[in-house]
């Protein structure tokens, strides 16, 4: 079998224009995967040199196959099978910042250079008092790296207006891009940099806040024997994703014309406002995860997948989804459908085993976050309950004390609903205790009209039978 590299692919390396801090598996399922289509559709000519962020990583891995990998896309789409492959050739350079130094810094200087794309975790983008490295040593943290590189930049091209770049940051952290310019500015003074460089940021670079959606389940090492035959080539980091995509991208129109991927068919939205879809998705993609997984367990269900086409479990999600949480999204409604059946054929995506399981870990701040604005969203416009958001919250607090889960989540809150167990000597006292802690979710549950009595009573029911028994007797009425 036949290595990877671009010797027995005979594809030449494009100039590198885009720099990319962060190899796994998403940003080459995502960034990248939308880099070479536009390449290829829209001749946009762009390498990708991708530096590594941390010390332990796969860049030698990925410089063994002179970045060259395949990406599966896999799917439901318009209830269509959707089993794709892509061989991706947009990364042209990798660079391992704490061996090779020069080559990181070399890339300051590249004229061709326009675009910085990052994914180094939620905990990437931070500014640390104490990084103060000594001349010729890398800064500790991503931003610090980058400040140290824009440094360079700045003097070697004079703070010219065109040597100004567009920063992309995928990190799922709220304002990303608004953090990332925060941190660098904050090097800047603590490291002494003149106020040229300051104006120079402030006024030639351009920083866009995004919202990434893609499940990427990455290397497919359960059939990868099979997919090596069939491709003829050794692949080492081939990788798997979802359909579906989404880029959100919030910020000047600097970073639409540097990175016009709208252009070429693919989802990706430049707005002047990115919040509204945050708030669709939380709600909607994490807010549907987030309710039915209670509910699904409690039902002996294991994966998204059985809990969406279980007759009556499937039932139950959808009108919870299109009936409850969508009416308090303040969006077009035609565009809230879209994304909300997009969503449930993304939960029957027959590639991805998603376990319920899984999504459970810390289900009660995930519930604050993502369920409970739209449980009293719905009270506020309605005049009433929610009555599967009510569900959902009753069959929460009953799996977390059920004797046969083992919740996984912060040991203060498991410590209280120990301890509301054995100190309440009826339900009612119970689901008031719980439903009145406010390190739980922000404000005393007791106090909306109705709801208190209303969990009470599912809860009730819950003992006596399962979900899919409840909802079935009621017919979700």
């Amino acid at each position: 079998m036949k290595s990877l590299n671009r010797n027995t692919l005979q594809k030449p390396a494009l100039p590198v224009k885009i720099l990319q801090f962060g190899e796994g598996n998403f940003l080459r399922a995502f960034a990248d995967w939308m880099i070479d289509i536009l390449n290829e559709r829209a001749g946009y000519q762009s390498g990708v040199a991708v530096v590594q962020p941390i010390p332990q990583g796969m860049v030698a891995r990925l410089e063994e196959q002179d970045g060259l990998y395949h990406h599966l896309l896999r799917g439901l789409s318009d209830g269509k099978i959707v089993d794709e492959t892509r061989l991706i050739t947009c990364i042209s350079q990798c660079i391992d910042p704490f061996k090779e130094p020069a080559q990181y810094f070399a890339q300051a200087v590249n004229r061709d250079l326009k675009i910085v794309i990052s994914n180094t975790t939620e905990a990437g983008i931070r500014f640390d008092e104490r990084d103060r490295p000594s001349p010729g040593d890398l800064a500790a943290t991503f931003p610090g790296k980058l400040s140290q590189l824009l440094k360079v930049r700045f003097d070697h091209f004079q703070g010219t207006p065109e040597s100004g770049l567009v920063f992309i940051p995928c990190e799922l952290i709220d304002r990303n891009g608004d953090k990332l310019k925060e941190a660098i500015l904050n090097y800047s003074e603590i490291w002494n940099y003149p106020k040229e460089f300051v104006y120079w940021l402030e006024n030639y670079n351009f920083f866009g806040n995004t919202l990434v959606d893609r499940i990427v389940p990455g290397f497919p090492s359960d059939e990868i024997d099979t997919l090596r035959q069939n491709l003829g080539y050794r692949d080492n980091l081939m990788v798997s994703s979802e359909s579906f995509h989404l880029w959100v991208i919030e910020g000047p129109g600097e970073i639409a014309r540097a990175f016009p991927a709208d252009k070429v068919g693919l989802n990706v939205k430049f707005v002047p406002d990115m919040e509204p879809y945050r708030t669709r998705k939380v709600k909607i993609l994490n807010g549907a995860h987030t309710a039915m997984v209670p509910i699904a367990l409690l039902a002996g269900i294991e994966t998204v997948k059985d809990a969406v086409e279980d007759e009556v479990i499937g039932q139950f999600i959808r009108e919870m989804l299109f009936e409850e949480i969508m009416p308090t999204i303040d969006m077009p409604e035609s565009e809230l459908r879209t994304f909300a059946e997009n969503i449930m054929e993304r939960f029957q995506n027959p590639f991805i085993r998603h376990a319920l399981e899984s999504i459970s870990l810390n289900a009660i701040s995930k519930f604050k976050v993502r369920v409970l604005p739209s449980l009293t969203g719905y009270f506020k416009i309605k005049h009433q309950l929610p009555k599967g958001l009510v569900l959902a919250l009753a069959s929460l607090i009953k799996l977390y004390l059920s004797p046969d889960f083992e919740a996984k989540d912060d040991r203060k809150n498991l410590e209280f609903f120990s301890e509301a167990s054995e100190q309440s000597t009826s339900n009612d006292d119970l689901i008031q205790a719980l439903m009145g802690n406010i390190y739980f979710w922000e404000m005393d549950l007791n106090t909306i009209p109705g709801l208190t009595s209303e969990v009470l009573s599912v809860f009730n029911a819950l003992e006596i039978g399962s979900p899919r028994n409840l909802l079935a007797r009621q017919k979700y009425e």
